[in-house]
């Protein structure tokens, strides 16, 4: 049996980040690409060959034969005698490399709905361990416009069709695989925390600091258990490595709170500038989910957004996507 990480447990996980001091110059390596760069290239792709189709099937039929439930199982129950080294390139390529990858045709239309949740979770227990997505202990997300209203702040933007601005889920992997496309739009944005620090240096050094100090973040809590806010520092560095966290809505709208004082100038500086870079073209990289890709996003060193769509009018055809939080 695996183990599952309650929402506070691998919340408190991700937030355990090592910190020495804060750098003086731009951090540079793998981690730090800018969109531009990697738009023409598929280095960031593995496209399942026939083999590895057959071998994720193999395996699913093995997990579905056990007659255990998704959270009975274990990466030993979902053999991957060849692709279990591939995992491991694309968790080394998360925590070491640029901080994602996409794998690309997953055999979805081969497969029942239910044989699809299973081989989805049981990859993801080969990368690491799957732990709440919120509150109520859901750890298999369903991301879906369901219709509710995207201006009310305890409604998780996931669940409209809404634009999302940049932000980290509080777990060290999210994934996400794609069932349905929407009809328009949707694109998953991604841009890379540390080359947006890297910038931010470059023309206001004076401002980063800032980012090592804590931030109240609004909690918006869907349990209605009374918690407003808790104060986290966005960067944490050290080894070399610049660790963010990072959650636009989050951070600007805790304000809202009679006993939350308003931002002081430079921190409206701080996140507008933060933010713009993020948001610039020379940064950020989109791309389009296809039925049957995967996308692993490191929540260390990327920040993800999302562009708003519009679905068909066929209901069977909506945007749907799963998703996992996994620690490492």
């Amino acid at each position: 049996m695996g183990e599952y990480f309650s929402y506070g447990r691998q919340t408190a996980h991700y937030f355990d980040r090592p910190h020495e001091g804060v750098p003086r110059e731009p951090v540079a390596g793998p981690a730090a690409w800018r969109g531009p760069d990697l738009s023409a290239s598929s280095g960031w792709r593995h496209r399942l060959s026939d083999a590895e189709v057959d071998e994720l099937l193999a395996a699913t039929a093995h997990a579905t034969g056990t007659g255990r439930a998704l959270r009975d199982l274990s990466p030993a129950d979902f053999p991957l005698p060849t692709l279990r080294d591939r995992v491991s390139d694309w968790r080394r390529e998360l925590e070491d490399g640029r901080g994602f990858a996409v794998v690309s045709g997953l055999p979805l239309d081969r497969l029942s709905p239910e044989e699809v949740e299973r081989l989805f979770w049981c990859l993801g227990l080969h990368m690491g361990n799957p732990g709440a997505q919120n509150t109520f202990g859901d750890t298999l997300g369903h991301v879906v416009d369901t219709g509710e209203d995207a201006a009310n702040p305890f409604v998780r933007l996931y669940r409209t069709a809404s634009d999302i601005a940049y932000h980290c889920d509080a777990a060290d992997v999210v994934a996400l695989l794609c069932l349905q496309p929407a009809r328009q739009g949707g694109a998953s944005r991604i841009v890379s925390s540390v080359a947006v620090f890297d910038e931010l240096m470059r023309r206001r050094p004076g401002l980063c600091d800032r980012l090592f100090e804590p931030f109240r973040l609004d909690v918006r809590d869907e349990n209605d258990q009374g918690l407003r806010f808790i104060e986290i520092p966005p960067c944490r560095f050290a080894s070399g490595r610049l660790r963010t966290f990072y959650h636009s809505d989050y951070f600007r709208s805790v304000v809202r709170h009679a006993d939350v004082p308003p931002f002081s100038d430079d921190e409206r500086e701080l996140m507008d500038l933060y933010e713009g870079i993020a948001n610039d073209p020379a940064f950020y990289l989109d791309m389009d989910l296809a039925r049957g890709d995967i996308q692993w996003v490191s929540n260390h060193v990327i920040l993800h957004a999302r562009t708003s769509y519009e679905d068909f009018d066929d209901s069977a055809r909506k945007r749907h996507l799963l998703r996992l939080w996994l620690s490492i």
